[in-house]
């Protein structure tokens, strides 16, 4: 299932981050027989099982930051692209990666960028899609996003080994959209693309949840305890720095908390119903639906 360049029969769609949670389950989505793909990731080697792939599938390299990913990106018309891992520089390998996709002639881009990204989002990352959304923009390709909340799978990982939620939340809230449910908006949008142009979606749970509740939730769910402590900006930096973040991290992981206080991630949208035909779950469903984190 290797990308032949001389191939007469080119995918139309092409999925990136397929080693990622979201990119690998619309890569299992899309892959179905008769509908050609293209599977873009930096490792061949790290390709995961994506089921029933007929023979029009391919896997191709291609990495954000490279001058030549063009060449791997030729032949697909919708492209959904996955937002690169977090560094200093993922704004600039999103801007080049854009770049080599319209250079490519890929006609859409469905991108997974964060719920109400801005230029001055209290979240920092937010500000990160925002310039990337800008570039998408400019570019003159077809364009959807796909602003999702925070993942409700994620909020378990922040608790420490005393099941302690800690950062400076106060009594914000947010409206976590489980993973699964984001996957299921995108293979919707890059089915039928040219019915999402220019549109700007909010992928979010049903509900808007403080943490103090998704302790709640979290405890009653496993068999062990949850709460959430409330700490200041100050407190939150201090408690983060044995993990010796780079500054980049460290202004990412405390605005995730922060961006909750200033009520910027308090919505709660009916986009994952508009898109799918389903409602979200909610956060009970995604904790008694997830394996426990060990």
């Amino acid at each position: 299932m290797a990308f032949r360049a001389d191939s007469t029969t080119l995918p139309r769609i092409g999925v990136t981050g397929v080693t990622g949670a979201v990119g690998g389950a619309v890569a299992r989505l899309v892959s179905a027989p008769g509908r050609p793909v293209r599977f873009l990731l930096r490792d061949v080697s790290r390709l995961p099982h994506l089921g029933d792939v007929d023979g029009e599938s391919e896997v191709a390299v291609a990495e954000y930051g490279a001058p030549d990913a063009a060449a791997a990106i030729e032949g697909v018309g919708t492209l959904f692209m996955v937002s690169a891992a977090e560094s200093p520089t993922r704004v600039e390998e999103h801007r080049n990666f854009v770049d080599q996709a319209a250079k490519a002639g890929v006609q859409h881009i469905v991108y997974t960028s964060f719920l109400n990204a801005a230029p001055d989002s209290t979240f920092t990352l937010g500000r990160d899609h925002f310039a990337t959304e800008e570039h998408i923009k400019a570019s003159g390709m077809a364009w959807t996003f796909l602003r999702d909340s925070f993942y409700a799978d994620v909020f378990e990982h922040f608790a420490d080994e005393d099941g302690v939620l800690r950062g400076p939340a106060g009594d914000g809230r947010v409206a976590p959209v489980a993973r699964a449910d984001v996957a299921r908006a995108a293979h919707a949008v890059l089915l039928a693309p040219g019915e999402h142009s220019g549109r700007t979606y909010d992928l979010t749970g049903p509900q808007a949840l403080t943490l103090d509740e998704i302790a709640a939730i979290l405890s009653a769910g496993r068999d062990r305890d949850f709460r959430y402590e409330p700490e200041t900006i100050e407190q939150a930096r201090a408690s983060r720095q044995k993990y010796d973040p780079q500054p980049f991290e460290m202004d990412a992981w405390v605005s995730t908390y922060t961006a909750i206080a200033a009520g910027e991630l308090d919505v709660v949208s009916n986009d994952v119903r508009l898109l799918t035909g389903q409602k979200a779950m909610t956060f009970e469903q995604l904790v008694a639906s997830s394996e426990p984190v060990r």
